[in-house]
């Protein structure tokens, strides 16, 4: 089996995980976190250079990465887990009270892997640029990474956050944008319209480039190139086309399963249409 073959395998059972988790306590965020399952298996098993035995906090001489839109904490934790960080078994405790994996992830909760409290949206790429410039001073050559959903661009701290990355050049941030054009309310488009992503990236001094995050050989390829691109002295940008709901045919094309568990009904569908690779959490 290539290593592509066993990174689908495991995306796989990480969005089995995803719509167990939220039909459980019916809660949660399955449709972004179906999303972003091939790009998070993608960094964790792949891309990133860190040590997934020992968690720390500080991060010396290791990638890592911050997931911004920490609505998609079911997919976070379901890789995180099968990643070996702590135990899957754990993943039964999702959003019940007193857990460590609570529906936005938190740092109070000293679960490996967190390193920012993401309940609210826009703060991720202020935060990756101080990771960043703390890693210049340590004389750290590692990268830090940054998803941010395409609606969390709405806010105007990641434009405070862009423009200065930009013009000070600070290019051990890599950046992506979780393009799938959709957000709790409705398409983008009508909620507040995004424009030309990449020509406003490149106005602020960003390299872009783009991809289909849900081809994880494309991630793979793309996100390594990223980390070869940033040595050219610029900060990088991944527009990341992905489909809401990825690998559930009833909640693709819509924004309604943004934040909508699904029924047993659902859950029996969903379930049926996604493999069972490395076994269910109990």
């Amino acid at each position: 089996m290539s290593d592509i073959e066993k990174l689908k395998k495991i995306a796989s059972q990480v969005r089995r995980d995803i719509i167990r988790m939220v039909h459980g306590v019916q809660s949660g965020h399955p449709g972004g976190s179906l999303g972003c399952t091939d790009f998070l298996t993608a960094m964790y098993f792949d891309v990133m250079d860190y040590n997934a035995e020992v968690f720390t906090m500080d991060a010396l001489n290791e990638d890592l990465l911050i997931v911004s839109n920490g609505h998609i904490s079911p997919a976070l934790y379901s890789v995180l887990a099968r990643r070996g960080l702590f135990p899957i078994e754990e993943l039964s405790t999702f959003r019940i009270l007193e857990s460590r994996l609570q529906g936005h992830p938190a740092t109070q909760e000293e679960l490996p892997g967190i390193r920012i409290a993401t309940g609210s949206l826009g703060q991720g790429l202020s935060v990756s640029l101080g990771i960043a410039l703390a890693k210049r001073l340590n004389k750290d050559p590692k990268i830090v990474f940054c998803l941010m959903g395409d609606g969390e661009l709405e806010e105007g701290q990641v434009w405070e956050a862009a423009m200065y990355i930009g013009s000070h050049k600070i290019n051990n941030v890599v950046a992506v944008v979780d393009y799938n054009k959709k957000q709790i309310d409705g398409s983008t488009d009508d909620v507040l319209p995004l424009g030309d992503l990449k020509a406003k990236f490149e106005a602020f001094g960003w390299t872009v480039i783009e991809m289909n995050g849900n081809d994880i050989d494309d991630v793979v390829k793309t996100m390594s190139l990223s980390k070869t691109l940033s040595a050219e002295g610029n900060p990088i940008i991944v527009l990341m086309h992905t489909e809401m709901g990825m690998g559930v045919d009833f909640m693709m094309g819509t924004h309604q399963w943004h934040g909508i568990p699904p029924n047993d009904k659902q859950l029996e569908t969903a379930l049926s249409q996604i493999e069972e690779t490395l076994g269910d959490y109990s």
